[in-house]
């Protein structure tokens, strides 16, 4: 009798020794620390610094601070990329540019739960680019910077370019927000249905007949934007190609080196924490195509064959309709919501090639 109350005892305790181990493991692997390089002009430096009385964090990859030094607008608004840079190490984008990632006021690592959110206005962030921008130009002794927004970090690349286009070189936007119309929805639909289709997958078509609601000309608008965006990784448009949330964002997240534990825990709290601020309400019912039809600089945009979460043929067409002293669209295969860290060999190229084309190189 005493020994079959023993197992289960050790069958308890065996787990629980396995749990602890696993949790020990994973605190080593959340040391914090960022990529490193060899050379006197290397540069690899993480901190957060206040801005204009906010907390902001920089993450800063760089192989030869000589080179143009780029600021890279994190996308969301308010979720932490440099995560990405740390799982997908083929990203060689410090070899080009002195690559600034910016997490700004209160989010990523300066996220601080006491901060007032109510002052995470568009004002106030484009304000915090402004500074940004002037601190990196003098502490790097350049006289203009490149600007480039991912995703969500595009709304203010644009609008930050847009209000002061003497201090960049030029704006390259990831991922670039079009609108948040019928027309963005509608194609991510269609992609989705065709997807489906092709798959004989009648439960998910199901699913995405239940997100939307038709409008008076029949195109699908989004009424349950969770499921809507899920189903989009389902279809393998999301953010990597062929990858769920989970696989592409949270994993990602749990086993990188580039944050602490501490971190990590409050990596979702922030980004959560934005769809809540005045900034969120501040961008609803946008189009680009309306509101900002020229830039006083060059402008590229770059998008994966498979991005349907900012659909690439509203990209394009944007960038058709817009003035600028120059301009360029760049379809990158084999990538959908990421290029830069999902095809970065022909990503970084590009980037390249219009460092070349802007310094005259």
């Amino acid at each position: 009798m005493l020994k079959d109350r023993k197992k289960p005892m050790c069958i308890v305790i065996c787990v629980l020794a396995l749990i602890f181990l696993l949790f020990a493991v994973w605190c080593l692997m959340s040391s914090g620390k960022i990529r490193t390089y060899e050379g006197e002009k290397s540069l690899s430096e993480k901190f957060v610094m206040e801005i204009n009385g906010s907390p902001n964090g920089f993450f800063i990859n760089s192989k030869n601070t000589d080179n143009p030094v780029l600021l890279f607008v994190s996308s969301g608004p308010g979720t932490d990329d440099y995560v990405f840079t740390d799982k997908y190490k083929d990203m060689d984008l410090e070899e080009t540019f002195t690559v600034v990632y910016w997490d700004y006021r209160d989010m990523g690592i300066a996220y601080d739960r006491s901060f007032d959110t109510d002052k995470i206005t568009l004002e106030n962030i484009l304000k915090d680019t402004e500074d940004v921008t002037d601190y990196l130009r003098e502490r790097f002794s350049k006289d203009k910077i490149f600007l480039m927004g991912f995703s969500g970090g595009t709304h203010i690349a644009l609008r930050a370019a847009k209000a002061h286009p003497e201090k960049y070189h030029a704006l390259i936007n990831m991922a670039q927000c079009v609108t948040d119309g019928t027309d963005n929805d509608d194609l991510m639909y269609r992609f989705m249905f065709d997807e489906f289709t092709k798959r004989d997958d009648f439960s998910s078509l199901k699913k995405l007949e239940e997100s939307v609601e038709r409008t008076e000309d029949g195109k699908a608008k989004c009424r349950d934007w969770y499921n809507f965006v899920a189903l989009v990784h389902k279809a393998g448009g999301g953010t990597i190609k062929d990858r769920s949330e989970f696989e592409g964002i949270v994993l990602p997240i749990l086993f990188c080196r580039c944050y602490t534990v501490k971190e990590k825990l409050q990596y979702v709290p922030a980004m959560k924490m934005y769809r809540k601020t005045p900034l969120a309400a501040e961008l609803n019912g946008f189009d680009y195509r309306e509101s900002v039809t020229s830039l006083d600089l060059p402008v590229y945009f770059i998008s994966g064959e498979y991005d349907f979460n900012c659909p690439w043929p509203l990209v394009e067409e944007y960038c058709e309709k817009i003035e600028a002293p120059d301009k360029g669209f760049y379809l990158i295969k084999d990538a959908a919501h990421s290029p830069l860290w999902e095809n970065p060999a022909e990503t970084c190229d590009i980037l390249k090639q219009i460092r070349g084309k802007i310094l005259h190189e």
